[in-house]
């Protein structure tokens, strides 16, 4: 392993692949190698993703192409050292591209085919949510591995009220309580969920319509409608791009994005669902109950 990277075998290099966002607006391509795969639990990709943990894969700058939509993305800076780019229209989380050390930062779940490699580390596991569970045989560190040029940058920890469920988005303009219980929690495969978060998978939470409540920022946030679903969507923070709660009308409840919490909804996943179109990089090792297509309710 070399400072900072961990470098993928050369039989695994493979030939173009095609990303994009939710909506299209966004797209890219790039060509092999990739040098790094990893999830990340820190609270900045948390909130950005909307996730329990984004999936990251790096690698050189040379073969990165833009191919449409570049005026359609906005950036956050999430911290000194980095910048956090998304759609506008969608939200979905597109590359980030570091000019200075020639590598781009692709997140995984916008990536479409067989990528050539699978997650090497889980990184800031100590700033996962405690009620989590994490069950993953990959190494685990609790912010960087030992000898990465790199320092830990963490959100501060964001003030919640007893007795109320409370999220904010990742930049904390959007802040939002749930009154009640949830009604259920699910682990979502859908290839509409991964191109959203740009993550393997959507973790979502399902409250009652009335149960929402936004305390701070709720015109910042944008609404996007999924033209080809009756009822998919995402709303996110137009200054940071973070997931935020949606409220689907149409099913009468509001869906919650994991990630977007700060406080222990105290409640477990009750199922994966849509596996038939898991990516092909991630295994499930939560012992959670699997299902094909949507989980019965």
């Amino acid at each position: 392993m070399e400072s900072g990277t961990w470098v993928v075998p050369k039989e695994q290099f493979y030939a173009r692949l095609q990303g994009r966002c939710l909506c299209g607006a966004v797209h890219w391509s790039y060509d092999a190698p990739f040098t790094t795969m990893l999830h990340c639990h820190c609270s900045s990709c948390r909130k950005h993703h909307g996730s329990l943990f984004a999936t990251t894969v790096v690698g050189p700058l040379d073969t990165f192409h833009w191919r449409g939509g570049t005026e359609k993305i906005g950036t956050w800076r999430s911290s000194d050292q980095e910048e956090r780019s998304f759609c506008t229209v969608c939200g979905s989380k597109v590359p980030r591209v570091d000019h200075g050390s020639r590598r781009v930062f692709m997140p995984a779940g916008n990536l479409q085919g067989e990528i050539g490699m699978r997650p090497q580390l889980h990184l800031f596991v100590g700033s996962k949510p405690a009620w989590h569970l994490l069950m993953s045989p990959l190494p685990q560190h609790e912010a960087y591995p030992p000898g990465w040029p790199a320092r830990a940058v963490e959100s501060a920890p964001r003030p919640v009220r007893e007795g109320m469920v409370s999220g904010s988005c990742a930049c904390g303009r959007v802040h939002f309580e749930l009154e009640g219980r949830p009604l259920v929690m699910m682990h979502c495969h859908c290839t509409r969920c991964q191109r959203a978060r740009g993550a393997p998978h959507a973790t979502n939470l399902a409250w009652k319509l009335d149960a929402l409540r936004y305390t701070r920022g709720e015109e910042l946030t944008t609404v996007y409608d999924f033209p080809e679903a009756q009822h998919f969507g995402t709303t996110f923070c137009s200054n940071c791009g973070g997931f935020v709660p949606r409220r689907s009308l149409g099913r009468g409840f509001v869906v919650v994005p994991a990630g977007s919490l700060d406080n222990d909804p105290e409640i477990t996943a009750k199922a994966h669902q849509f596996v038939a179109s898991k990516a092909t990089w991630f295994d499930i090792t939560d012992g959670a109950p699997q299902f094909a297509e949507a989980a019965p309710r």
